[in-house]
């Protein structure tokens, strides 16, 4: 992996930009080890305790997971997604209700704000979402799910309410494919109505529907307690 040499000044700041730029091009992907400290010595021109320091930084942050006796691993993205992680974990219940601040807020806003290039987007994620849902191809279905949900919040032209969104859509790919499962999965979260609410320009009823699938998935939560 070719990481640049780093210049002398602000060597732990430098190390650290560039260890996160690799794993934000997806050089190391999620789960994956990263090089030994010995190789990011080498491959970086700076001194043990520099790299030791900027993935000790990056461990801090929720970027990189250090398992002691076995090496450092990608645990998430971005920093916002590993906070989100480290928040969650596996509770579904608590990201189901962040995507529900983010998402119902996302959908009003997409509905004043929203171009016409963006809604033909949207209509062609909703297609091969819907696609892959009905082929039963989990893993793309939960990764076009969540694709479709970001554009929603992008319509909305918050800069900031997407970044967010974008910093835990590892989070979100995954409470959809757990959701995946229910026996009445598809009939709940078809997304048309929120397309149709967003083309027609019906902030309110864009809002609803966004929150109307959320409430169901999380009601089912408390059914099955």
């Amino acid at each position: 992996m070719p990481l640049a040499t780093t210049r002398r000044a602000g060597l732990v700041d430098q190390v650290i930009e560039q260890l996160r730029e690799a794993v934000t091009r997806g050089e190391w992907p999620i789960g994956e080890r990263i090089p030994t400290e010995t190789a990011l010595v080498e491959q970086l021109g700076v001194g043990r305790n520099t790299v030791r320091e900027a993935v000790r930084a990056l461990a801090h942050s929720g970027l990189l997971e250090v398992r002691q006796g076995d090496g450092t691993y990608v645990r998430a993205t971005s920093e916002v997604s590993g906070a989100i992680r480290r928040l969650c974990g596996t509770q579904l219940r608590e990201v189901l209700q962040v995507r529900r601040l983010m998402e119902v807020e996302g959908a009003r806003l997409a509905a004043s704000a929203r171009t016409e290039e963006e809604l033909a987007e949207l209509r062609e994620l909703l297609e091969h979402r819907d696609i892959d849902q009905r082929d039963k191809e989990v893993a793309d279905f939960a990764r076009t799910d969540a694709e479709f949900h970001l554009a929603v919040v992008r319509c909305g032209h918050n800069a900031l309410l997407t970044e967010l969104y974008r910093g835990i859509s590892e989070a979100i790919t995954a409470s959809v494919a757990a959701t995946y499962d229910d026996p009445e999965h598809a009939e709940m979260i078809k997304h048309r109505g929120i397309v149709d609410a967003i083309a027609e320009r019906d902030a309110d009823r864009a809002a609803a529907e966004a929150a109307g699938f959320l409430d169901e998935l999380l009601a089912r939560l408390d059914e099955k307690k």
